[in-house]
């Protein structure tokens, strides 16, 4: 065979690259083929499989019968290789519990047309494995150790030979053992992991605390991944995860004080913190901590805190990763890593994780990859595995971005670690994602008090007489001479220890320490109470800065082409400036370029944010004829900040998700996500419930996320109409977030900015119009942005005579306008009308003065636009007690508005009519 050792290929693909450069260039590859492939050409006037044709094609040159059957010979013990890459996976004894219950493959050597007899033959093909010319008995004996042990690995979807090859490689070339101090050091963690779940099944009987048990090589595989990623370079890593596991995890991978843990078991009340912290369960709470490493490195790690909401952290810890990557690192992936812990049942079953997955390579979005572990306990709750995916695998979702997945058997300790390692490996050479599935099972029910037996009961039966992973290790150990039986147990003696002494350290405390997640972030940012929250704050800017901002907006760089829209455009942006007449978007682009300047960035997503929705924003700007993207205000040479904004993939729940992330991160940006339209909030609302409205009472985390949702009724049906003000409202409290309903660009201005130079961060939901983005009467002065601060509340500027006001109505937002034109058309001046640009908190002093202004009035009306079961009439009834007011409105409906524009101008007409005539209904 040595006549053919060109055939020494690693990959089949080889071969159709190389025929590929031959039809190109013959000469270009090496003799020996350009032979073969002359002879291939010949053959392929025959109509037989590709191997017949390579076999036509040796006859054809002339070589014998017996060199042409060990080359054919060659080729199945290729293909024999590539199968087993493929479909390894398939054969591996991955479950701790049972076998597969899914088909197996076939790799039968018979299968490739090899025989029995051919097992003692030597094949050049092992070459492609890393192996000298083999016989086929220790190729097939290397491919059972490297494909089908307690490891398999998915790939060879990846449509990328660099990948595949780099994957191929890693897994076959014969691995590094660990060394005894290694073997050591990952049974002191197994023995950490074993008895924290032990110690406290016994001390807090029932107690709900979702154990690791049957999972716990989670702990020294997540240690070991740490302590060589600190060894690359990482110097931050970002971890988010449901509860499954969650205690074991913070107090032997994060190294939160125990005593801290047991504390908050006892159900104490919580100290140094305001009273209206009302903290969170357990293990939902997240931790920071500075670990070094067995080198000495340093490495920041960050637990985030979750809700319930399984998978809705996946997409928090994405933003928390970019925000740290934009402000200390400049974009170097390298240093910061996320890792996300999944449950099977959830990374199947929840939508968000398609979200994520699809942003992993977006520009806007992208950390340089994601390491996903799934604790797969191959239950959900109650329900078993082929009732919660259609799959083989939960890890299916990998494929969507071809990313490759280890499966391992979480009774293997050291193939957990080394799936780890692997992991990382990867991620640092293509920043992009790898899975590692590490199947085990859970112990007890969903949490200690379960029983897991009314619906799992023979599988209850095989966990009651499995031993566990620490036991199984211990004696792999102890066989192999590594450790002592002396040695194991003064390990577990010494930890056990540590944790008693903890626990009377907790048992003497009278209340629980929170440690608020990320602080080092939020150092000169304090809470604010509610009255700190209606305090004026000074928000306006020098002539000069507005007008070196108004310039590289009105502006376009003269060495670019751009098309005659664009143009127009800015030019007639340069004539509002010059005029003292700014519109919405001037007003919106001059509070970024303003804050820019004063050294804050702006972080800005959603679904086509950089023209705008109504196309009226243009912050990012197309040349004509390459599409070059100018982002206007980073043109602006003043600036001490940047503007990154994007617009997103086709998501509100996942990208919401990843904005609070960044702006948990960063203080110092302001962050802002907008909806297409504010209704498409609605896809988010798991995001808002439970983390912008509760997120400082649960987890005492400040955050100011920006959400701008375009609302307002222009009869264009139910899905564009209304951003459901009612909702957030219902969701305010004490001093949670801001709400604002906006009706000048100047007030929008300051609001923005407000949101920036206060000492503290709230949620900013900005309900902003559609239709006043253009309209003639929703201009501002440029005096009123070098001048004044935002107003909570606006009274009537064309009431000069208060006494002769006999109605006064209040509203919010665009309707105002509609109301203005309406009174004018009748004449009447006897109405006056005070907009409430800010409804949380309620400016109640504020409101009270201009009541107190009109001394006749005899006629209160709250009016909107939104049906009377929506908008912000029942919130007014429960905070607005001032005056007795009546409503003016739309009836109550189930949808937000008519499909019909005819019906919907009429439902409109007549709820402006009720302002003016108090008897209609």
């Amino acid at each position: 065979m040595d006549r053919f050792s060109f055939l020494n290929a690693a990959h089949t693909a080889f071969f159709a690259d190389l025929y590929d450069q031959y039809l190109v260039s013959p000469d270009s590859v090496e003799p020996s083929w350009r032979s073969f492939f002359q002879g291939f050409d010949f053959a392929n006037e025959y109509n037989g499989s590709p191997v017949e044709q390579l076999s036509n094609a040796y006859v054809g040159s002339g070589e014998s019968t017996q060199a042409v059957e060990s080359l054919q010979k060659e080729f199945a013990v290729l293909k024999l290789i590539e199968a087993y890459r493929t479909q390894g996976h398939l054969l591996t004894k991955t479950n701790p519990l049972r076998e597969r219950q899914v088909a197996t493959p076939d790799l039968s050597i018979e299968k490739f047309g090899l025989k029995q007899a051919d097992l003692n033959t030597r094949f050049d093909a092992a070459k492609s494995i890393k192996l000298p010319a083999s016989t086929l008995q220790e190729i097939l004996n290397h491919l059972e150790n490297v494909y089908c042990t307690t490891t398999g690995v998915e790939f060879m979807y990846i449509p990328n030979e660099e990948k595949v090859n780099w994957i191929a490689n890693y897994f076959e070339s014969k691995s590094s053992e660990l060394n005894s101090d290694k073997k050591k050091h990952v049974l002191e963690k197994l023995v950490q992991a074993a008895a924290f779940e032990n110690f406290f099944h016994t001390k807090y009987v029932g107690q709900k605390r979702f154990s690791l048990e049957g999972l716990e090589a989670t702990i020294p595989a997540l240690d070991a991944l740490i302590d060589a990623a600190a060894d690359m370079g990482v110097e931050e890593f970002v971890m988010g995860m449901a509860h499954r596991g969650r205690l074991n995890i913070l107090a032997n991978i994060f190294q939160k004080p125990a005593q801290n843990i047991f504390t908050e078991f006892d159900g104490k009340d919580y100290a140094d913190v305001t009273d209206s912290f009302d903290g969170d369960v357990k293990y939902h709470l997240g931790y920071t901590f500075e670990k070094t490493n067995t080198n000495g490195k340093k490495i920041n790690l960050n637990l985030a805190p979750n809700p319930s909401h399984l998978e809705t952290v996946g997409a928090v810890i994405e933003g928390v990763a970019r925000a740290k990557q934009d402000k200390y690192y400049a974009n170097d992936f390298s240093k910061v890593l996320p890792i996300c812990l999944h449950g099977d049942a959830a990374i199947a079953g929840q939508g968000i994780v398609y979200e994520i997955v699809q942003m992993s390579k977006l520009r806007a979005y992208q950390t340089g990859g994601t390491i996903h572990v799934v604790l797969n306990n191959q239950v959900g709750f109650t329900t078993n595995f082929k009732d919660a995916r259609s799959g083989v695998y939960s890890t299916d979702i990998a494929k969507v971005v071809a990313a490759p997945v280890v499966h391992v058997n979480a009774d293997d300790t050291e193939a957990a670690v080394k799936a780890l390692i692997f992991a990382l490996e990867y991620r640092m050479q293509f920043n992009e994602d790898v899975f590692v599935d590490l199947v085990g099972y859970r112990k007890y029910g969903h949490n200690e008090g379960d029983e897991p037996r009314f619906t799992q009961p023979l599988l209850y039966k095989l966990i009651s007489k499995h031993q566990n992973a620490r036991n199984i290790y211990n004696a792999r150990l102890l066989e192999d001479k590594v450790v002592t039986e002396e040695y194991v147990v003064a390990l577990e003696d010494k930890y056990k220890a540590i944790l008693e002494d903890n626990l009377t350290i907790a048992k003497a405390n009278e209340k629980a320490t929170v440690i608020p997640f990320m602080q080092q972030e939020w150092v000169g940012y304090n809470i604010a109470d509610r009255s700190r929250m209606m305090e004026t704050f000074d928000t306006k800017v020098s002539r000069e800065s507005l007008d070196k901002v108004a310039e590289v907006i009105t502006k376009l760089p003269e060495d670019k082409k751009f098309i005659n829209k664009t143009a127009k455009l800015i030019g007639d942006r340069a004539k509002m400036y010059e005029n003292d007449r700014l519109d919405w978007a001037m007003g919106e682009l001059l509070a970024y370029g303003t804050l820019m300047q004063e050294g804050f960035d702006v972080r800005f997503t959603g679904q086509d944010v950089q023209r705008g929705t109504f196309s009226h924003r243009h912050a990012v700007v197309k040349t004509e004829d390459t599409e070059e993207e100018v982002t206007m205000l980073n043109q602006l040479q003043s600036r001490n900040g940047e503007m990154r904004i994007f617009n997103s993939h086709l998501s509100e729940y996942a990208v919401v998700g990843y904005e609070y992330g960044y702006a948990m991160t960063n203080p110092k940006a302001l962050t802002i996500w907008e909806a297409q339209f504010g209704d498409f909030s609605n896809g988010a609302q798991i995001m808002i419930d439970q983390y912008i409205s509760a997120g400082e009472d649960k987890w005492n985390n400040q955050n100011g996320l920006v959400m701008l949702l375009p609302h307002g009724y222009e009869h264009q049906g139910a899905e564009h109409s209304s951003a459901r003000l009612e909702r957030y409202l219902q969701l305010c409290a004490n001093h949670n977030m801001y709400i604002a309903n906006c009706t000048t660009p100047a007030n929008h201005f300051h609001l923005l900015r407000r949101q920036m130079v206060t000492d503290f961060r709230k949620p900013l939901v900005v309900f902003s119009p559609k239709s006043l983005l253009r309209h003639p009467a929703a201009v501002s002065p440029i005096v009123d942005f070098t001048n004044g601060s935002f107003q909570p509340v606006i009274d009537d500027v064309n009431a000069t005579d208060k006494a002769a006001i006999k109605t006064l109505v209040f509203v919010s937002g665009k309707f105002y306008y509609d109301l203005v034109a309406k009174a004018e058309e009748l004449g009447r001046k006897d109405v006056a009308f005070v907009r409430l640009e800010q409804l949380f908190p309620l400016p109640i002093e504020e409101l009270k003065a201009i009541i107190n202004s009109y001394p006749n009035v005899n006629d209160y009306v709250w009016a909107q636009e939104e049906p009377r079961n929506m908008g912000a009439y029942g919130f007014m009834l429960m905070n607005f007690d001032l005056v007795k007011f009546r409503l003016a409105s739309p009836a109550d409906a189930s949808a937000p508005a008519a499909g019909s524009s005819v019906r919907s101008k009429a439902r409109y007409a007549h709820a402006i009519n009720m302002v003016f005539d108090k008897d209609l209904k």
